[in-house]
């Protein structure tokens, strides 16, 4: 206790250089956090991706379509338990800026496809009921304020015409890994509409996804899939979801190796403050640990009292900063609307940020600890005037 006491009085000795090393702690730590949940956040729906799902594409690129009668030659493939296909949309929302995932899909089997989408039992069977019906993530609807029974109209770009769709349901997700920004309607709506305005547009999907018996047996499913299409006019690339979302994610993959590498630049920066705090300290002192010296003291326990005051400033900070950091991931959250759907501090975050304000005070006291551990008794009262 006494140790205790005596840390915390050399702590707050210079207040105000203590506080301002405190307040520099609490930015670097909390912009670490962010940092480290937007890269999170990036990964998302990777790592939420089920094992158990495989995503049959286009062997040229995602844009171009895919027969519909694919779905009933992948279902005949070993080691498959059901297929679903989904297309995307790609429709405006009153405005340019309103960006959010919109997605046609055969709603029975592509419901069925994903559990992690809870919806109520009534709001299901409304939506499965009209064809013009559309369901969307809880995040997404209170973003705009939709609720169950709302018209949504949408601008179509890659589907011209306006298309208005009636919200009959809003899912929530089984956990707060699943996105809950995306909006679905019906596939047969769309393809109907193709079918009288644009017939050779019609019967097409975008992806196919199909359930897996055992997903250790993917890369052997994935292989019978494309093989059954090979020499085709459409060949297709089949991959684990996870694998399909990261093929996305390598795109701007630069991008997030930029913002790991200023995360860690962020702590190094406040570590080298926090040292010359610490060098300033234990020179301002250099007679006060000599006089302990003097009195018996080691120089272990002289050492033991600059770490000790580093960790302990140092990890104030750190916890500040861990508490900043929700409140003003919620605000980057909603800033951000639907372009980060999965976004929320990790424990793994939070770990890091306090193991890198242990890391910070640990190292920046060593050199300042083991010079006052070497200094003599005579050197060190040499300061007193």
């Amino acid at each position: 206790m006494f140790l205790l006491l005596l840390v915390l009085r050399n702590a707050f000795r210079h207040r105000l250089r203590t506080a301002l090393t405190i307040l520099g702690i609490v930015v670097a730590i909390t912009a670490f956090g962010l940092l480290r949940t937007i890269v999170d956040a990036w990964y998302a729906g990777a790592n939420a991706s089920s094992s158990a799902r495989l995503v049959t594409r286009s062997s040229v690129s995602l844009v171009f379509p895919l027969p519909l009668t694919y779905a009933a030659k992948i279902r005949q493939v070993s080691g498959v338990t059901g297929v679903t296909w989904a297309n995307w949309f790609g429709g405006v929302y009153v405005s340019e800026r309103n960006f959010f995932p919109q997605f046609a899909i055969d709603a029975p089997s592509y419901l069925a496809m994903y559990p992690e989408f809870i919806l109520r039992p009534d709001e299901k069977k409304s939506f499965l009921a009209d064809r013009r019906g559309a369901i969307a993530g809880r995040k997404l609807a209170d973003q705009y304020g939709w609720k169950v029974g709302d018209q949504i109209p949408l601008r179509g770009t890659i589907f011209p015409g306006t298309w208005t769709f009636n919200l009959r349901a809003i899912y929530e997700g089984a956990d707060r890994t699943t996105d809950q920004s995306t909006l679905y309607f019906h596939w047969d709506y769309l393809n109907e509409t193709m079918r009288k305005l644009y017939p050779r547009r019609a019967d097409q999907t975008g992806v196919f996804v199909a359930g897996l018996r055992d997903p250790s047996g993917a890369a052997e499913v994935s292989a019978a899939i494309d093989a059954t299409f090979r020499n085709s006019l459409a060949e297709t690339l089949t991959e684990t979801e996870k694998a399909f979302q990261l093929g996305f994610i390598a795109m701007t993959e630069a991008i997030l190796l930029a913002i790991q590498a200023v995360s860690f630049v962020v702590i190094v920066i406040i570590m080298a403050v926090m040292a010359n705090t610490m060098a300033m300290t234990a020179r301002e002192r250099g007679a006060e640990y000599a006089t302990l010296k003097a009195l018996g003291f080691g120089n272990g326990f002289v050492a033991s009292l600059i770490l000790a005051e580093s960790v302990g400033i140092a990890l104030i900070g750190a916890g500040v900063g861990v508490v900043a950091t929700f409140p003003l991931a919620g605000i980057f959250a909603d800033a951000m609307g639907s372009l980060f759907p999965i976004f929320y501090v990790s424990r793994t975050t939070v770990i890091m940020q306090l193991a890198a304000g242990l890391v910070v005070g640990v190292v920046a006291a060593l050199i300042p600890a083991w010079r006052t551990a070497r200094i003599s008794i005579v050197d060190g009262l040499r300061a007193v005037v």
